[in-house]
Order: structure tokens, then sequence, then C-alpha cells
């Protein structure tokens, strides 16, 4: 039997208009279950970057320094629970490019694979709405009481995306021929560097710069026009 071919994707900002992370934490701290002096934490980096002083990935990060401080001894049905809530409101906020992408590649055979920065709680939900066979993002642990213990399982294997593809590639018996990737930072490279077809999309400028020395295909996704470089 042929292998199906693989198609790769990152969630934040590529195929999700916004942060699984950053949605999902501004709802714990909205429903209490995080302290609102939490905010405090990534108040400044997200009024840099919305006064385009600052760098969103900056923004980020600290939201997701904030969800690791504060998950411990919280209860994961809890913060799961809250996770649903997210994705039922938010699982249609989605780019078109990337999620006609995601439709054609489907019906075309391929294997859809996410992997995410974001919680994998909060990511494998999004990913199955989103018609993804399989999604890698940061599993934070829980304790034989139910609560998270704050530690997060293989955190170097996430961090690095090709590893992950590679991975997934062996494991679900898949092959790279016909491959398709698509991200939109730096973080995304090494899985782009594996694929046949790597996508920049919405590409940051760090991003931008090697998609444009490689000869990669560059999108960018703008109200209702669609660039392609």
């Amino acid at each position: 039997m042929a292998k199906r071919p693989v198609a790769v994707f990152d969630i934040d900002g590529t195929l999700f208009r916004s942060s699984l992370a950053l949605d999902l934490v501004e709802r714990l701290v909205e429903k209490g279950i995080f302290p609102q002096e939490s905010r405090a934490w990534y108040e400044s980096e997200r009024a840099e970057w919305l006064d385009r002083k600052g760098d969103y990935g900056a923004y980020v990060e600290k939201v997701i320094e904030v969800f690791r401080k504060q998950i411990k001894g919280i209860s994961f049905q809890t913060v799961a629970d809250i996770a649903g809530e997210v994705i039922e409101e938010k699982k249609d906020r989605v780019y078109r490019y990337t999620r006609d992408l995601v439709r054609d590649l489907k019906k075309e055979g391929y294997f859809l694979l996410a992997i995410s920065h974001s919680p994998k709680l909060i990511a494998d939900g999004f990913g199955y709405e989103a018609g993804f066979d399989k999604v890698y993002g940061f599993f934070f642990t829980s304790g034989p009481s139910g609560n998270f213990t704050g530690d997060v399982e293989d955190e170097e294997l996430i961090l690095n995306k090709s590893a992950v593809l590679t991975r997934a590639v062996r494991k679900e018996g898949l092959t790279l021929d016909r491959s398709v990737g698509v991200g939109d930072t730096e973080s995304d490279i090494g899985m782009l560097e594996m694929v046949e077809t790597p996508i920049a999309f919405n590409p940051n400028s760090a991003l931008y710069a090697h998609a444009k020395r490689r000869g990669w295909n560059i999108v960018v996704e703008r109200k209702d026009v669609i660039y392609e470089f």
C-alpha cells in the first residue's frame, strides 16, 4: 500500500487568526482561575505590539510564561472545560487561504499534521475541529489528583518542529514525497526545509527573509485579498 503524503501546519497565526495560548490564558483570567494580576506579566509586551513597536512573538512568549507559572495545582478538567469553550467560540476564526488548503489537501488524501507551541489540551480540540489527523503541542502533565504538576513532557521535542515531523512520518508510516508545509515564523523553518512544497504564510521578517533566499512560496492574506509571491 502506498504511503500517505504528509501536510504539516503551524496553527497559531497560520491557521488560527490569533494564538490559542493567548485566548486560553485570557479566558482563565476572566473566569478567575488565574489571578487578575497575571495580565501584568505580559501587558507591556501587549502594548508594545499593539503600538507596532514590539514583537508579537515576544508577547505570546510572555503569555506562555504566565500559563506555565499559574497552571500548577489547577485541575486538568477545569482547564480542559474552559479550553473547550474557547474552541467552540473561535473554531471558525481562521484564515481563508489555510482553511481552504487544509480542506483541499484532506480531499487529496494527505495526512494532516499540526505542530503548535500552544498547550496540547487546546491545540488538540482545535485541530480536531479543523480536520487534522494528528496534533502535537506542549503536554502539561497532571498528577494522580488530576491537577497539573507544572511540568511539560517532551518539551525539547516540541520546540524542534523538524524532529516532530520526523517522528510523525516514522510513527504514522507517511512519506515526504509531495509533502506540504505551512508556517509563519522562524520556528517553522526546520519543518519547512523538510517538505517538497514549503509555504511561508503571513511570515514574520525572519521567515520572510529565509523564504526569499530559498525561493519558497510566500503567501499573504490581508482582509479579503490573498497575495502570492
